[in-house]
């Protein structure tokens, strides 16, 4: 693979991954708008995490799982370099892949 073809997979991946995300957002809102007449929203109490995602109604749902998804993304580019070097064997990028992407995943963890 040349380096040409792996920054045009890089860059569809993250462009789909953000438009795939911005439809799924766009989809809860959407829903959420129609199921709740437009009423005004409470922003007083914030009671919602990552982690609730099923105690959440269907429409807040779509949209968390959108941000997610928007979150998953650049992740899921660094997860693709890092296969990408190894199929070339560039133990050096291999290497600083793996610390990225150990970086990421401790930082969405904690």
């Amino acid at each position: 693979m040349t380096d040409e073809r792996l920054e045009q997979i890089v860059g569809r991946l993250l462009w789909w991954g953000v438009a795939l995300s911005a439809v799924v957002v766009l989809a809860g809102g959407v829903w959420h708008l129609a199921a709740n007449h437009a009423a005004p929203a409470n922003y007083r109490v914030f009671r919602h995490t990552a982690w609730s995602i099923r105690s959440l109604p269907p429409p807040e749902a779509l949209i968390l799982a959108g941000l997610l998804l928007l979150i998953a993304t650049p992740v899921a580019r660094v997860a693709f370099a890092l296969i990408a070097f190894a199929l070339e064997r560039d133990r050096i990028f291999v290497a600083i892949s793996l610390v990225v992407l150990a970086v990421l995943v401790v930082g969405l963890v904690t």
